[in-house]
């Protein structure tokens, strides 16, 4: 499996400068949130959002250098995203993500929730210096999007009427908004046509539902030291994925273990072991090609470049880390 970061070879310096910037635009006149941001951006990550965002920049400027704009865009993401990410291992009660301890196990749940509010709040100021009401528009409704996506998780545990349709509607706002209109951003600075912008948004939608898919199948089929939490975590807590919603459709047991919320001794494992034992995982696994096929197509309408070749790329490697 080729790795993401090599993928970003088109933008690795870019890459570079962004890092440095982060810490900096967090600023430090509150010394522990200051603390809490250079927790998170010290952590590094395959900060594969931005890297998008700066691959589209290059593959749609492609004789010309890529702006201060066009950064400040990709910070303003990785921002938002990390903003969401502490947020969510709040909800979540996780003390660690990716082997590195959370924001709230360090600084507690009220830090934490005050981090992540900063964080949005500093990129909603950030993005309106950007001048381009289009941007804001984009971004904002990301912004609204990762909250109701949130929501929507919530109110759907333990919902085995739970539709395909809802739950990648669900996955649209919680992981594809931010890399979709990120992605269409990028294209408007570059002063690139409408049609190529609404391509480059249904790259990101397509490219980041498959994203969300395969961490789903993941879920099953990796090992807790990879996934860095126990195997089967989102069933647990009754959020139930595409591999789970298509072995409902042949595994009528599972509804029942599902209704009582997997109370009884041994529901979980007889729950996993259904799935397993249905097409699930398979049908799954189709849904998310059938994702990575459409980016795939989105992205060919940009003249062939370094850059453009990496997002084509990137389809693949998503897909990849399923085997």
């Amino acid at each position: 499996m080729t790795p993401a970061t090599s993928l970003f070879a088109p933008v690795e310096a870019d890459l570079q400068i962004l890092a440095d910037n982060l810490k900096q635009l967090v600023g430090n006149r509150h010394p522990i949130l200051y603390a809490a941001a250079e927790h998170l951006f010290g952590a590094g990550g395959k900060r594969i959002r931005p890297a998008i965002v700066l691959l589209i920049s290059r593959a749609t400027m492609l004789n010309k250098d890529i702006t201060a704009r066009h950064r400040r865009l990709a910070e303003i993401t990785e921002m938002i995203h990390t903003a969401s990410l502490v947020h969510d291992d709040v909800v979540d009660e996780s003390s660690v993500r990716r082997g590195v301890p959370t924001v709230h196990s360090l600084f507690g749940n009220r830090i934490a929730v005050l981090a992540g509010d900063f964080l949005f709040a500093q990129s909603s100021w950030y993005l309106a210096n950007l001048n381009n009401l289009d941007v804001v528009k984009l971004l904002s409704e990301v912004i609204m999007d990762l909250a109701a996506g949130e929501i929507q998780q919530g109110l759907n545990r333990f919902d085995a009427s739970l539709s395909t349709e809802t739950y990648l509607q669900k996955s649209y706002y919680k992981t594809a908004s931010l890399i979709a209109n990120s992605s269409k951003a990028a294209g408007l600075i570059s002063e690139a046509s409408l049609e190529t912008a609404e391509h480059l948004h249904s790259y990101g939608r397509h490219l980041g539902l498959s994203f969300q898919i395969v961490d789903d199948i993941l879920d099953f089929t990796s090992s807790t030291e990879t996934l860095g939490k126990p195997v089967g975590s989102d069933l647990k807590s009754g959020n139930l994925t595409a591999p789970a919603l298509y072995a409902l459709e042949e595994k009528p047991d599972l509804e029942a273990l599902i209704a009582r919320e997997f109370a009884q001794s041994g529901d979980l494992e007889q729950a996993l072991a259904l799935i397993h034992d249905s097409r699930g995982i398979e049908r799954a696994k189709e849904l998310a090609a059938h994702h990575a096929k459409l980016a795939t197509e989105h992205i060919s309408i940009l003249d062939p470049s370094e850059s453009r070749q990496a997002l084509m790329d990137l389809t693949g490697h998503v897909l990849s880390r399923l085997y």
